[in-house]
């Protein structure tokens, strides 16, 4: 799949405008704050429903505006074309698919699956727990629909039960005991597999692009580490309800798993240098670009933000020389960057200056 052409009506400081984008490489060349970054957050929100940058739909709007369009012309791998638009009007976003409107956003994962290398990918090594466990989800979401599911009604239910608690409500924590250990166990053996695949592809990447046999792997580590069954996490949560209610909260569960990059020296936030630590946290998307291909057969869009320049010559060589199995992707450099070794065939470069996209001459 390819996005072909995208429209913007009032987002950011993009001009209200259309841009050609049938090619598989798409270089968007321009000096810090022009609106480079803003392309490829659109392009992640026709893929996503969400900013990969912002929780706030406010900030996408055009100042002093008070609605957002953004429209996506794409074809797909067997040559169909589809529309997908993004719309937020007053703080209510719609998402329409050919003209319909859809109430699940996992039909857009599903349809136009896309991934971001950006600066804030820093944090998989070193950052909270609650990084790699988004960047874990979001990637066996993409290509599991029941992962996905799981991990929905989970949180649902924890939600409920942290309201209960806090309403003094002891009564249904029962309940809400018994469906919290169904799906947290179903996404707590998906993530175990999916760890253990995911690992088959992220060190060896590692090893060739850093020329070094540094070891790295990511280690699983389940808050109900020793429950296997819906009874034994029944029968724990129960033994830990007085805490739970003392703490205003549920103190065990797959919203406290941790994933953890290792080295031989032992958790590699704190043995790599800050150079090994970005590159290796820029190798997740790789990883999760080709764990994604291994697992769907489909190739996704990558949409990489001026993540290379804090890689030496020989880094970035490498890191390129691998990144060649995907169906386009979308790049922002600074002007002059020397980004290729040689020309590609298939590539569109544009100048962003101010929020105007322009052909490069």
């Amino acid at each position: 799949m390819r996005f072909k052409e995208l429209k913007y009506y009032n987002f950011r400081n993009i001009d209200n405008s259309s841009i050609n984008t049938d090619c598989r490489n798409v270089i968007l060349e321009g000096i810090n704050g022009q609106g480079k970054t803003n392309i490829l957050e659109s392009v992640y929100l026709l893929s996503y429903g969400s900013s990969f940058r912002t929780g706030n739909s406010k900030e996408i709007i055009t100042f002093n505006k008070d609605r957002v369009h953004i429209v996506g012309i794409a074809v797909s791998d067997d040559g169909l074309e589809r529309k997908v638009e993004y719309v937020n009007q007053g703080g209510k976003r719609r998402i329409l698919l050919d003209g319909k409107e859809i109430r699940d956003r996992k039909e857009l994962i599903y349809n136009f699956p896309s991934i971001v290398f950006s600066h804030d990918d820093i944090n998989f090594v070193k950052g909270e727990p609650e990084y790699r466990r988004r960047f874990f989800d979001q990637t066996f979401s993409m290509y599991n629909p029941v992962y996905l599911d799981s991990l929905r009604r989970y949180k649902t239910i924890l939600m409920q039960r942290n309201a209960a608690i806090k309403a003094h409500q002891s009564s249904l924590l029962s309940l809400y005991d018994e469906r919290l250990a169904k799906y947290g166990l179903e996404v707590s053996r998906e993530r175990e597999e999916g760890v253990r695949m995911f690992n088959e592809i992220f060190p060896s990447l590692y090893k060739e692009i850093s020329q070094t046999e540094k070891e790295l792997s990511i280690r699983y580590q389940p808050s109900w580490r020793d429950l296997k069954s819906e009874d034994e996490v029944v029968n724990y949560l129960e033994s830990t309800r007085e805490r739970d209610i003392n703490l205003l909260t549920t103190s065990s569960g797959i919203h406290r798993d941790r994933f953890t990059v290792y080295d031989e020296n032992g958790p590699f936030s704190q043995s790599g240098s800050t150079g090994q630590i970005r590159l290796a946290s820029l190798l997740f998307r790789l990883a999760e670009a080709r764990f994604f291909i291994k697992m769907t057969g489909k190739k996704p869009v990558l949409l990489i933000d001026d993540v290379l320049l804090e890689l030496d010559n020989v880094k970035r060589g490498n890191f390129l020389s691998l990144l060649n199995d995907y169906s386009q992707a979308f790049f922002t450099f600074l002007p002059d960057e020397k980004y290729f070794s040689s020309k590609k065939d298939e590539m569109l470069e544009y100048t962003v200056r101010e929020g105007r996209v322009e052909k490069k001459s």
